[in-house]
């Protein structure tokens, strides 16, 4: 099904099925990330509620994971807003200058001269 075109819902968009297998397998990406996080966040909090020194000490660099992670997660999502409004910007060309065939490439029109 690659290349395949389809519209977006109600709004006349066209959306290249690349583009939606893209956008899933980062938010999967940022899906793992998160939960990754959310484990972070638990021995953090258990750490810092045991009061043990060591525990405590360990939490600087558990902190310094998750702080990673919420970078990697803006990181995708910075890459996802800009892949998307290339995609967007090179669909309304498209329409603006022809038709979008299947394969995802824009038919030109002929201007004709008044001649």
């Amino acid at each position: 099904m690659e290349g395949h075109i389809f519209s977006g819902v109600g709004n006349g968009i066209q959306v290249d099925s690349k583009y939606v297998q893209t956008f899933q397998k980062n938010f999967v990406q940022v899906q793992d990330i998160l939960d990754q996080n959310r484990l972070l966040i638990n021995e953090i909090n258990q750490n810092h509620e045991s009061k043990i020194p060591d525990n405590l000490s360990r939490n600087v660099g558990l902190i310094r994971e998750l702080n990673n992670n919420i970078r990697r997660v803006l990181d995708i999502y910075a890459d996802l807003s800009g892949s998307c409004a290339r995609s967007i910007e090179a669909s309304s060309e498209a329409e603006s200058s022809g038709t979008l065939r299947s394969d995802g490439k824009a038919n030109q029109k002929r201007v004709r001269s008044g001649y």
